[in-house]
């Protein structure tokens, strides 16, 4: 018996027991409610999303191909058509996340208006959009439902076999899936961290994302100025994000570590080595430094250390922070990998200049070599310039290989005139197959791009407002949405229908009965897209 069905049954049996008062509730239409209503809790979301993730990385682990994908969301009917069209699509939402991303909530949903990516924003802002991404998700299965529960009354009144449509709702997979929600750097100290951390547990996620930033001087990760904080400062932090997730009952909450040492040349304060060799050392040795042979070298204000025998002063902005050696990036961001690994996160995020896999596999297996199974969440970033990335990539290829390369200025690979080229092609081509190729060459078991509905929101107006403001008139919505829309067999098309209007009819039957006023008659003029 499925769960529907033995609702059906238990809240015929309790109806039973309430002395007819309870005369007017139809257990089959109490039930419907109950299986449009899965998830009564955000804390219910996190725990089921966080065993999907885990199984997901199981499933990676034992085969590359088996990656995830995420697109970011900065509202929930944006995340909910997403989910809808993977559906549809594909059949299954197995494998498909959302990703929250702290750019678009502080660019999109700040009270301030449009902020830059510098945690400037409301911390509350990240977990009221995780509430609403679920909430909108729900809202899909609740409709989807409702149709099947449609379909399984008409054939019913026309005698007609139910058991395809029993078993579909029956084996209804849900939109909801996991969401990885970005933290920024924690928005204070790790009791700040803790307490943001339990209200987007809260809310839903089941894996958080936080970053070995500054978190008073963080950056957007693809910006110039990015301070990290010491090896213990970032531990700290994960681990007040483990104890949210414990204390809250997800004990398979993921926690993905983020550096930015790739791009970040400064620290804003030097820890304390405790003992020879141990994390405070390793990060301090890799920071720009000269050494101090006379105090007669030394001006009110220097501060220096004693590294391997040595006196030394370490460089010094005029704002205070600390320098890293020149061309370090690559090994301090292995030691920030390995040392989050080694203490409670359980993805990485590297942020790379570019897309590349040769480099962002040269960094994991380096990781490797200490954690065998070491796994990287990827941003596929609109920051990155793909076609010019790629099509110099395929320059750089083809120039070792002695190709003939005379008909092409590598700083102009750009132009629309080498659209068509073998080059452009071949490069089209590694841009297509990037996120398998990253998974099975670079360890990256999560690709996610941050802000691609910030763009196409862009892209998509812009496309409407110069036809419809211009000599397209309605054409340009008709043409341009409606009519796709329509032969793309989008659900929003009959727009009542997807903000719940059916949904609403539906209930009134159940509590008025035949007197119910419902909104979806013959006059309902979304009954014109039936036919379509």
């Amino acid at each position: 018996m499925s769960q529907y069905q033995n609702d059906v049954k238990q809240i015929a049996e309790l109806r039973s027991t309430k002395a007819g008062t309870w005369n007017a509730i139809n257990p089959d239409s109490a039930a419907r409610m109950k299986a449009q209503n899965r998830f009564k809790t955000g804390l219910d979301i996190a725990k089921y999303t966080a065993a999907i993730m885990r199984k997901d990385m199981q499933d990676y682990d034992a085969d590359s191909s088996q990656y995830t994908q995420s697109l970011g969301c900065w509202h929930g009917f944006i995340g909910q058509q997403k989910m809808l069209s993977v559906k549809k699509h594909q059949g299954t939402t197995d494998k498909s996340y959302l990703y929250l991303s702290g750019w678009m909530v502080a660019a999109l949903r700040s009270e301030f208006g449009p902020l830059p990516d510098q945690s400037m924003h409301e911390k509350t802002s990240v977990a009221a959009l995780i509430e609403e991404l679920y909430t909108f998700l729900r809202q899909a299965d609740a409709r989807e439902l409702g149709d099947l529960f449609r379909q399984l009354d008409d054939a019913k009144q026309q005698g007609q076999d139910t058991t395809a449509i029993q078993q579909a709702i029956d084996n209804y997979e849900t939109h909801v899936v996991p969401i990885i929600a970005d933290i920024d750097a924690g928005f204070g100290n790790e009791e700040a961290t803790y307490l943001l951390a339990k209200k987007l547990i809260e809310a839903g996620a089941c894996c958080i994302q936080i970053e070995n930033q500054v978190s008073d001087a963080k950056q957007c990760g693809h910006q110039d100025g990015k301070v990290t904080v010491p090896h213990e400062d970032f531990l700290a932090k994960i681990n007040a994000v483990r104890y949210a997730f414990l204390e809250l009952g997800v004990d398979d909450g993921v926690i993905v570590a983020r550096t930015d040492s790739l791009g970040a040349g400064l620290t804003q304060k030097i820890p304390v080595s405790q003992k020879p060799g141990d994390l405070a050392a390793q990060y301090n040795a890799f920071l720009d430094t000269s050494e101090v042979k006379s105090i007669d070298e030394l001006v009110d204000g220097d501060s220096v250390l004693k590294q391997n025998g040595k006196l030394v002063k370490p460089v010094r902005l005029p704002n205070g922070l600390y320098k890293f050696q020149d061309n370090t990036g690559f090994d301090r961001v292995v030691l920030d990998c390995i040392t989050s690994l080694q203490n409670g996160a359980d993805l990485l995020w590297i942020e790379t200049e570019k897309p590349h896999v040769g480099q962002i596999g040269d960094m994991v297996r380096a990781i490797r070599n200490e954690i065998p199974n070491a796994k990287l969440v990827y941003n596929n970033s609109p920051s990155f310039n793909w076609t010019l990335n790629f099509r110099q990539q395929i320059f750089d290829i083809w120039s070792e290989a002695g190709k003939d390369l005379s008909q092409y200025n590598r700083d102009e690979l750009m132009s629309v005139k080498y659209d068509d080229t073998d080059l452009a092609l071949e490069a089209d081509e590694k841009i297509r197959t990037f996120q398998a190729d990253a998974a099975r060459e670079a360890g990256i078991f999560h690709h996610l791009i941050t802000l691609p509905t910030y763009h196409t929101a862009a892209l998509s107006t812009d496309n409407l407002a110069k036809g419809y403001f211009g000599d397209q008139g309605m054409l340009a919505y008709v043409k341009g949405v409606q009519r796709k829309e329509i032969r793309q067999g989008l659900a929003c098309v009959k727009h009542q229908a997807m903000a719940g209007s059916n949904m609403g009819d539906d209930h009134k039957e159940y509590f008025s009965g035949e007197q119910a006023l419902k909104a979806s008659g013959e006059d309902n003029t979304m009954n014109q897209f039936d036919a379509a």
